[in-house]
């Protein structure tokens, strides 16, 4: 189905809405459809939060943040997110990164809580209630029992995820940095794939250890070239990393944060016209060129 379609489908105030992707195959095409329908009251779950959840944030979209990280990709601050932490507007829930890959194995699995034990010397239960110490009930390597940590499960209303390619049934092909969107994906309720194309079924039976994410986990497709943007896609397109550097500058000044927006979310239909008024030199400068896997043969039965 079209993004506009999706969102109004999926996405309803109120609702815990994952948004995943771990340095490229960022949803920002997504983000931004759910600005252009005042989507409100949203609790947002990213591992890292960056430029998309800034958007978000400004347009009104976020009331609590779930994260690991918040920051501008090493290019600076987001302006918006510190400006609602520091005047309380914005309740935001910090966990570490491995803390989150946790809450997205125990949702997917159904789990009541994941164990883990790098919160131990962290300073991290003092500001998070949500981590808990349990008594395991296997004995230690001492025989004495053995006290760790644990996380809550996240088990979001949809999660949304950004990859190269799925075929119709929504087997999708992700390769370069996978993150943890096959875990956020079982761990909703529904769930919405965005790709930079639609390919043949053929296609990802030719390859079938790429498809990170079955057909039976996904409830719609998207098909939005160059939805990741400014993050890249591997093999697509590069990072925009001047659109970084300057969103430090945008984010600083919520005037012209808000003019941003206003021109290019709201001022746009679509991401189609976005994409179009970005113009195509810039595109042409975060072209890329081929890096070929080697072919691999799985083999036929004679």
């Amino acid at each position: 189905m079209s993004l506009r379609d999706a969102i109004a489908r999926y996405v309803h105030d109120g609702d815990t809405v994952c948004v995943e992707g771990f340095t490229h195959l960022i949803p920002t095409a997504a983000g931004h459809e759910i600005i252009r329908q005042g989507r409100r009251g949203l609790t947002v779950v990213r591992m890292t939060a960056d430029i998309v959840v800034d958007q978000m944030l400004a347009a009104d979209c976020v009331t609590t943040l779930v994260s690991s990280f918040v920051g501008n990709s090493s290019a600076g601050s987001l302006g918006e997110l510190r400006r609602r932490v520091e005047d309380g507007r914005l309740t935001f829930e910090e966990y570490s990164h491995y803390g989150m890959v946790c809450r997205y194995l125990a949702g997917a699995q159904r789990l009541p809580f994941y164990p883990l034990r790098s919160y131990g010397g962290s300073d991290l239960p003092r500001v998070n209630g949500q981590l808990r110490k349990v008594t395991s009930p296997y004995p230690g390597p001492d025989g004495e029992p053995e006290h760790v940590y644990v996380v809550p499960p996240v088990n979001p209303d949809v999660t949304i995820v950004h990859a190269q390619r799925a075929d119709r049934s929504g087997n999708t092909h992700v390769w370069g940095l996978t993150g943890v969107q096959a875990e956020a994906v079982y761990a909703a309720r529904t769930a919405i794939v965005v790709v930079e194309e639609i390919v043949d079924a053929s296609v990802v039976r030719s390859d079938p250890n790429r498809t990170l994410i079955p057909a039976h986990a996904v409830d719609a497709v998207v098909v939005c070239p160059r939805g990741a943007h400014p993050s890249f896609a591997q093999g697509y397109y590069d990072r925009d990393g001047a659109f970084y550097r300057e969103w430090a500058h945008i984010s600083k000044d919520p005037r012209r944060l808000a003019a941003w927006l206003d021109e290019w979310v709201y001022g746009t239909e679509d991401h189609a016209a976005y994409v179009s008024k970005l113009g195509r030199d810039h595109w042409e400068r975060l072209a890329v060129d081929e890096a070929l896997s080697i072919p691999v043969d799985y083999g036929r039965r004679r």
